[in-house]
């Protein structure tokens, strides 16, 4: 048994200029229907890996760690802490979570960690027993971050998890303790944020990447299109070629984190070399790779 399902977290609405970069507004409006502040809904999408002997949380989302000011800035949609609800739909809490992996340190990653904002109360992790994945390069980005993605990352994160006891830090290589070879593989890119870890999912059938934001949702498998956030847009051009040809080899799935109405696609090429998604899949649940090499849509929210 190795079943993935996709679990909803927080949403939240972004300025579309920012989330399609050099893409105009004329072409992104048709792939995501701006608001009146010009604003496009995002999901923040978690998906959970359960094998039998271990649960693994790829992402946690934005969660609901903002105060009421920060929540309206940052334009997060519900005040309830929706990753732990639809963990309790799955039968789960965050106690039952072994790993937690987080592709990278920025809040709308991340920020699904920490239990419910509330007055006068600091920071508080959740997720006891897991231990928390996170890259060395990834990691020491958030402890010192640049100037330009300052304001992405939650300052008290990093010693918060050091002080857990249950943080491991993955270099170029290395496997994770606990997450088999075989099943897990970790893979870093660059053009959006440093050393941002990817994790693929392996069965006896179907293969699963998680994209986290090298490609956050459906319209930015285009190639040309990136964000406004990324730091290097030719290198992660260049980084979602090399995953690309990989995946089609492999038949596999792409995992999509901000896409509020797909969770996973398949890929094709054209004969002109252009890549898009295909047979897409909205949120789903149980979906096995050791039977299956596509997953059953089934509503998950």
């Amino acid at each position: 048994m190795l079943k993935l399902s996709s679990v909803a977290g927080n949403s939240q609405r972004l300025d579309g200029g920012a989330m399609f970069g050099n893409v105009p507004r004329a072409l992104w409006s048709q792939w995501a229907e701006p608001d009146d502040a010009g604003r496009v809904e995002l999901a923040c999408r978690a998906f959970l890996v359960e094998d039998g002997e271990r649960r693994v949380l790829l992402e946690t989302g934005i969660g609901a760690f903002f105060e009421p000011r920060l929540r309206e800035r940052y334009g997060v949609m519900e005040s309830e802490h929706v990753l732990l609800d639809s963990l309790a739909r799955l039968g789960l809490s965050d106690a039952d979570i072994d790993f937690v992996v987080l592709s990278h340190l920025h809040f709308d990653h991340a920020g699904g960690l920490f239990a419910r904002h509330a007055d006068g109360e600091a920071l508080r992790l959740l997720f006891p027993r897991a231990r928390f994945v996170v890259g060395s390069a990834a990691f020491e980005r958030a402890r010192s971050p640049h100037l330009r993605d300052r304001a992405s990352f939650i300052p008290e994160l990093p010693a918060l998890l050091e002080s857990s006891g249950r943080l491991s830090l993955v270099t170029p290589g290395e496997q994770p303790p606990g997450l088999p070879r075989e099943t897990f593989h970790f893979r870093e890119s660059f053009g959006h944020t440093v050393g941002m870890l990817h994790t693929t999912v392996r069965g006896a059938r179907g293969v699963a990447f998680f994209a986290a934001d090298l490609v956050p949702g459906s319209p930015w498998v285009h190639l040309p299109v990136s964000m406004g956030y990324d730091r290097y847009p030719e290198l992660l051009i260049d980084e979602k070629r090399s995953v690309y040809e990989e995946l089609i080899a492999d038949d596999g799935h792409l995992l999509f984190t901000h896409d509020s109405s797909v969770a996973a696609a398949r890929l094709e090429r054209s004969d002109r070399g252009r890549y898009a998604p295909r047979a897409a899949q909205a949120d789903f649940r149980g979906w096995d790779l050791d039977v299956s090499a596509a997953p059953l849509a089934t509503s998950t929210r």
